[in-house]
C-alpha cells in the first residue's frame, strides 16, 4: 500500500467509530423503558425552546464536548399547577443501545421559575441545583455515537407536590423520592446524530451509553 491510499491513524479511528456504531445500530432502548414511563401526573406543561422546535434538530453548539460547544439550549415551560413545591429537570437520550434511557442531565429547580436562558444548566445560577448522572454534575450535551443513526433527546420538566431534599445529590436517588409526588409533566425532544469526523476521546463510551454509572 503507497502513501496515498494508506490510512492515518485518525482515518482508522474514525472507520472504527464509524463500525461500532453501524452495528449497534439495531440496539436501541426507547420512552417505554424510561423511568419517566411509570409517572400517571397529566403532562400538562409545555416545554420550549427558541432553538429548536419540538421533534427538530438541536443545533450544534448545543451538542457535547467534543461535538458541539456543550452549551445547554434556552428553555422555557408554562402550564405549572398550583401547588408545586419543586420542579425536576431531566435530559435523557432515548436512543442509547443500553436497557433504558441514559440521563444526561438532571437539576432540581425552584418552583417559580419559568426559563433558563442559554447555557443556565450549570452551578451557581440562582434557583437551580445540578444533581449527579452517570456523565456527571453538569449539562452534558447530545453525543451519540458516530454511525449509530439518529438520537432523540428528550427535555422533561416535572412539577412536584413535595420539595427535593437538599441532601440528595444523585439523580436517581432525588427521582425515586420524588416519582411520588409528581403532579404534572412536560417534555421538549429534540434529535441529533453524530458527525463521523467528530474526534473521539474516552468519554465516548459513557456518552454513548456504554460503562454508564451513577
Amino acid at each position: 500500500m503507497n502513501s496515498a491510499t494508506r490510512r492515518s491513524p485518525p482515518q482508522v479511528r474514525a472507520v472504527v467509530r464509524e463500525l461500532i456504531g453501524a452495528l449497534l445500530r439495531p440496539v436501541r432502548t426507547s420512552t417505554r423503558r424510561s423511568r419517566l414511563a411509570s409517572l400517571t401526573a397529566p403532562a400538562c406543561i409545555t416545554v420550549t425552546s427558541p432553538s429548536f422546535a419540538d421533534g427538530g434538530d438541536i443545533p450544534i453548539r448545543h451538542a457535547g464536548r467534543g461535538v458541539g460547544a456543550d452549551v445547554s439550549p434556552e428553555l422555557h415551560w408554562t402550564g405549572v399547577p398550583d401547588g408545586t413545591r419543586a420542579l425536576l429537570l431531566i435530559v435523557e437520550d432515548v436512543d442509547v443501545p443500553l436497557p433504558r434511557p441514559l440521563w444526561h442531565t438532571a437539576a432540581v429547580m425552584d418552583p417559580q421559575l419559568r426559563h433558563l436562558c442559554e447555557g443556565g444548566l450549570r452551578s451557581g445560577v440562582p434557583g437551580m441545583r445540578l444533581l449527579r448522572t452517570a456523565l456527571g454534575k453538569r449539562y452534558s450535551g447530545p453525543r451519540p455515537l458516530s454511525g449509530h443513526g439518529v438520537h432523540h433527546y428528550r427535555f422533561t420538566v416535572l412539577a412536584l407536590s413535595c420539595p427535593i431534599d437538599p441532601g440528595f445529590r444523585l439523580a436517581r436517588t432525588a427521582f425515586a423520592d420524588a416519582a411520588n409526588t409528581v403532579m404534572a409533566s412536560g417534555s421538549l425532544t429534540g434529535t441529533l446524530s453524530r458527525p463521523s469526523d467528530a474526534p473521539f476521546d474516552r468519554t465516548d463510551l459513557r456518552s454513548a451509553g456504554l460503562g454508564e454509572r451513577e
